[in-house]
């Protein structure tokens, strides 16, 4: 057993209980997730949950080269949160592309050795079943091997809602037109008493739920998110956790959780503060902890920064995304930390060195396309006298 248990003799008995049932390997309950968030120190929700990662995935970390399209930020909905979209009497202030805008996006990356093109965006009727539906054939007519992982609950409730057709239909009808997989997005808080505040008008969280249910019984698989640090309490934090661990119970379909802070520039909750960055690294590895039939976190580093990404490594992160590029505009918009979120596969790569993990180049469904541990870049004489951060 560790020895933040063993030789710390300042730890609570509640808290020596819940070291001792993620040592065990036994699933931890509501209250003992509420129990971290409100008494735990940083360092002993680290070591757990760096514990479940390394024994999960030893020092892999995760990334993939991908590409984002948000087709528009004009939409129907006003959540609270939000500061990349604009209200249809302000579409000046935004964009609307085509199918053939789109599609000339994908073609600028013919050639490169991108895995996955992100498709989320606004909410707007001419975006319908048959748009997309199109949209995704024509991609994999196009380039067949490209994985096309796009939209969210939100979206398509709007539109299997406005063709009245089921959710079962509408998804099948997806899969067929070249759909391979969901992001996580539109998750928020699945409490109805913060998601009807920050979220009203969107689908609920039980659809959002049901929606992914249904893809998952479709054979897909996806990724799902929470939405932390404004109005929710500890509480609803674990609730949310709590249906998506039940889901992923009935369905197995979920690949990776992906925490996703609260930014408060440009939108209706300016005037609430930001969490620290304690609280950051506390709700990663609290996530790690409870969500024990997840395989994946994953730290969104243009959100939050690259160096906070690299210290989520030690705190249950075991995957950051991808390259992108700076066509992705939802965070940047929001007043995160990466302005104009690019990386090299290069630079993705030394930024997992430096912290002493191994950088695995995967696809969307976790297969391995590189390991980088080998691989040796002309810049890595630069970092031979540099000290990595400690693992906790």
């Amino acid at each position: 057993m560790s020895s933040i248990v063993t030789l710390d003799s300042n730890i609570d008995s509640v808290l020596r209980n819940i070291a001792e049932k993620v040592y065990a390997g036994t699933r931890i309950d509501n209250h003992d997730a509420e129990y971290l968030f409100n008494h735990a120190s940083l360092s002993f929700v680290g070591s757990l949950a760096n514990h479940i990662r390394e024994k999960k995935h030893g020092d892999n970390t995760y990334f993939n080269r991908n590409f984002h399209i948000e087709p528009t930020n004009i939409c129907l909905y006003t959540c609270s949160f939000c500061s990349y979209s604009r209200l249809i009497k302000k579409r000046s202030e935004g964009w609307e592309y085509t199918l053939e805008d789109i599609m000339d996006i994908v073609k600028s990356y013919d050639g490169k050795p991108v895995t996955e093109v992100h498709i989320v965006g606004g909410v707007l009727p001419q975006y319908d079943v048959t748009f997309y539906a199109n949209l995704f054939s024509e991609i994999k007519k196009h380039r067949p091997e490209l994985h096309v992982k796009a939209l969210t609950p939100v979206e398509y409730h709007y539109i299997f809602k406005k063709d009245k057709i089921s959710y079962e239909e509408g998804m099948l009808l997806m899969k067929n037109a070249g759909l391979d997989s969901m992001p996580g997005g539109g998750a928020e808080i699945f409490h109805p008493e913060i998601r009807d505040q920050i979220a009203g008008g969107k689908c609920s969280g039980e659809q959002w739920l049901r929606i992914h249910e249904i893809w998952h019984e479709l054979g897909g698989r996806s990724n799902a998110t929470m939405l932390y640090g404004h109005i929710e309490s500890y509480f609803h934090r674990v609730d949310h956790l709590d249906k998506l661990r039940q889901l992923q119970d009935k369905t197995g379909g979920f690949q990776t959780f992906i925490p996703l802070k609260f930014r408060n520039q440009d939108n209706q909750m300016s005037h609430l503060p930001e969490v620290s960055h304690v609280e950051d690294l506390k709700n990663y590895a609290i996530s790690r902890i409870y969500l024990d039939n997840f395989d994946h976190i994953k730290a969104y580093w243009p959100m939050i920064g690259r160096e906070m990404a690299q210290l989520s490594l030690s705190f249950g992160v075991d995957d950051i995304d991808g390259t992108i590029d700076d066509t992705t505009k939802i965070y940047s918009m929001a007043g995160s930390e990466e302005q104009n979120p690019a990386l090299s596969t290069e630079e993705l790569v030394q930024m997992i060195r430096r912290v002493g993990r191994k950088a695995i180049e995967r696809d969307t469904l976790y297969n391995v396309v590189q390991d980088y541990t080998d691989v040796v870049f002309e810049e890595d004489n630069l970092y031979k006298g540099y000290v990595s951060l400690p693992v906790v």
